[in-house]
C-alpha cells in the first residue's frame, strides 16, 4: 500500500483509496467499520498528542503514575465530522473534518488500513488530501471552515 500526502486542509480533507478492483460488499463492511471506529475515537478526543502519558512512559508501564491533572490540562483535540465512504469503480473516498485532532489520528488510520491491506482488502494507494480530476467533489456543507480558503485569495 503506497501512502501519499497531497495538499492538506484538516478542516476539509478528502481521503482517497485506490484498489486493484471494485470493492465488494463484504470488503466495504470492513473498510466502513474501520473508518467509523476511527472517527468515533477522534470525536471523543482520542487523538490528543498533548496527553500521551502511557506512550511517553515507554516500555515499563507497571505502576505508572497517571496524571489526571495533566490529562485535564491538555487542550481538547476533537474531530468534527465525517461523510460517508463513496465508491466509484476501483476508487473509494471519504471526506473528513479532522477539527483539532492531532496528526496522530492520521497515523492510526494509516496503520489500521495497512493491517486491512495485509489481512482482508488489497489497497494499492492511500492519498490523504487533495482532489482527483476524474472524480469531482461537491462542497461539503458540514465543513465548518470550508469557505475560508476563498477569503485568502
Amino acid at each position: 500500500m503506497e501512502v501519499r500526502f497531497r495538499e492538506f486542509n484538516p478542516f476539509n480533507c478528502w481521503i482517497w483509496m485506490r484498489f486493484p478492483h471494485p470493492v465488494g460488499a463484504g470488503e466495504r463492511g470492513y473498510l466502513e467499520t474501520a473508518f467509523d471506529s476511527w472517527f468515533f475515537l477522534g470525536k471523543l478526543g482520542g487523538f490528543n498528542a498533548e496527553n500521551l502519558q502511557a506512550h511517553e512512559e515507554g516500555a515499563e508501564l507497571g505502576w505508572m503514575d497517571y496524571s489526571h491533572e495533566g490529562a485535564a490540562a491538555a487542550l481538547p483535540a476533537l474531530m468534527h465530522n465525517m461523510g460517508p465512504i463513496e465508491y466509484q469503480e476501483e476508487w473509494a473516498r471519504c471526506w473528513v473534518d479532522l477539527g483539532t485532532s492531532d496528526a496522530i489520528a492520521l497515523d492510526v488510520l494509516i496503520n489500521a488500513l495497512g493491517q486491512l491491506n495485509n489481512d482482508v482488502l488489497e489497497l494499492e494507494e492511500l492519498l490523504i488530501g487533495g482532489l482527483n480530476d476524474d472524480w469531482p467533489i461537491e462542497e461539503q456543507p458540514e465543513a465548518m471552515f470550508a469557505g475560508l480558503d476563498a477569503i485568502d485569495d
